[in-house]
């Protein structure tokens, strides 16, 4: 599967933004979703993840009551809306995804096995 991630930009600190993740190639419905974000000089970390149906989500808790992801299988695409941005959000964002037959959501970075090739968000303060 193939996935384009979309939507990144520069926002000021308490702004939205919405991240789209695009993908093609495969039944998208088979595979788990998850959002990641890597800032300079840090290690990629999972921020959000979703099955394959949409019913189970993860969000990490730096990101809790602010940022939601959720899919429209219909439609190949997994979303990640941001509100409430801070400057320690500043990073790249990726999209990965994982071939799922167990409808739980997928935790570990190293477990996906698709990888998008991410868009920068800013957050100035």
């Amino acid at each position: 599967v193939q996935l384009q991630a979309s939507g990144g930009g520069l926002v000021q600190a308490g702004g939205s933004l919405r991240l789209a993740c695009a993908a093609s190639g495969r039944p998208f419905y088979n595979y788990a979703v998850g959002w990641s974000r890597q800032a300079p000089g840090k290690e990629r970390e999972l921020v959000a993840a979703i099955s394959t149906g949409g019913t189970v989500k993860f969000h990490v808790d730096s990101v809790k009551g602010r940022f939601t992801i959720s899919r429209d299988n219909a439609e190949n695409t997994v979303y990640l809306q941001m509100n409430g941005l801070k400057p320690e959000d500043t990073a790249v964002y990726y999209c990965a995804a994982a071939h799922s037959v167990s409808g739980a959501v997928v935790r570990t970075t190293v477990a996906y096995q698709y990888w998008g090739q991410g868009t920068q968000v800013t957050v100035s303060s």
